[in-house]
This record gives structure tokens, sequence and C-alpha cells, in this order.
């Protein structure tokens, strides 16, 4: 009797991890499948990400920006060699990562394009991010082709001009694009009030 109260025990257990076994896997399944629907799903026509564009990090990767979907990014167009405006978008851009929550900015890029890919090449990108102590993996320096820096500028309303071998007029603009690279805030000027940006920002990791 005994021993077939253990075989019946054994044999309930065997199916009851089987079908534990089964539930979890069914789980991971569904997950993986929410996942790729997400990835796969439809960009809204204002992104960002439907540009074909490819640009190059600071670590010389490859990359396009629709890499980037799923984080909140704050972007900044500047140039190394700057020595007036970027310092000062820099310093903005240093500030309202310090008001970012800690705990929401895994979910956040802060981005600096260059407008002066000829000079600021990966390696150059590098320096300067070493430089202004910006190597967390939040922080993320690109490059690309002058045609498609201007077409970027040009979504991003900003505008710039080569005034010098080395020195450039531009607009001092930072902006925040959703998950789905759709721009929702933008902050224009140098020093100004940043409530407004770190909002946006909370507000869209949150969601």
């Amino acid at each position: 009797m005994k021993n077939l109260i253990y075989i019946l025990l054994a044999a309930f257990l065997f199916t009851a991890c089987n079908n534990a076994e089964k539930k979890e896997t069914e789980v991971e399944n569904d997950l993986a499948e929410t996942k790729v629907s997400a990835e796969n799903k439809e960009l809204p026509e204002l992104s960002i990400y439907n540009l074909p564009s490819t640009w190059t990090t600071q670590n010389g990767e490859n990359i396009q920006l629709e890499d980037l979907r799923g984080n909140v990014l704050v972007m900044v167009m500047i140039y190394t060699s700057c020595k007036a405006a970027c310092p000062r978008l820099v310093a903005d851009m240093r500030n309202i990562e310090k008001q970012v929550p800690e705990g929401d900015l895994d979910n956040v890029k802060f981005i600096m394009v260059s407008i002066d890919p000829e000079t600021d090449t990966p390696k150059r990108l590098k320096e300067f991010s070493i430089e202004n102590d910006m190597e967390d993996d939040h922080w993320l320096f690109l490059r690309g082709t002058p045609e498609d820096t201007r077409e970027f500028a040009t979504v991003l309303a900003v505008s710039y001009k080569k005034i010098s071998p080395i020195d450039f007029s531009h607009s001092n603009i930072i902006s925040v694009f959703d998950e789905e690279g759709v721009l929702v805030h933008q902050q224009e000027g140098l020093g100004v009030d940043n409530t407004e940006t770190i909002q946006a920002i909370t507000t869209e990791v949150s969601n």
C-alpha cells in the first residue's frame, strides 16, 4: 500500500512539474511575442526613426536611429571645438541629467549630435565624452554624413552655418522625444529654466 502511495505521489509531482514547466514556457513565449510585436509596431508618421540615416557613435559603432527605439531621448546638436555656446549647452544637458530620478536613467538617452562631422571623428567624440565625464551608458555621441546631419537638423528645427574653418553659428535647442521617436518638447536658449523639460522626460518615462 505504501509503495502504491509513493508511486501515485511521484506520478502526481511529475505531472505537476511538467505542467509548471509548460506554463512557464508559455509565459516566456507570450512575453517574447509581445516584445516582437512592439518592435514590429508601425512607427508614427512623425517619428525620427523613419529616417534611414546611419550614425557612428563615440565608440566607433554604426547605428540607425531606430536602434534607440524604446528610450526617451534628450538631444542637442553641438560641435566639440566650440568655445562659446556649446559648453553651456553641455552644462544644460548635465543639469538636466542630474534632475532626472536615478531610477529613470536606464530608460533615457542623452544624445549629442555633432554638426561638424569632419572634425568630430569617433576618436574626438570619445575624448570629449571623457573630458566632460559623460561616459555612462545613457550618454551617446553621434556623427553622421554632412547630408544626414543637415537633414536631421532640419527635423529638429536647428539651423547652423559655418562661419570660419573652425566655427559655426547654430541654434541652441534641446529636444525631448518619446519612446517612439516623436518630438514632445523643446527647450530653447542657454541656461534657461528646465522645469518643463524635466517634466516632459519623467512623464514619458512613466508612460
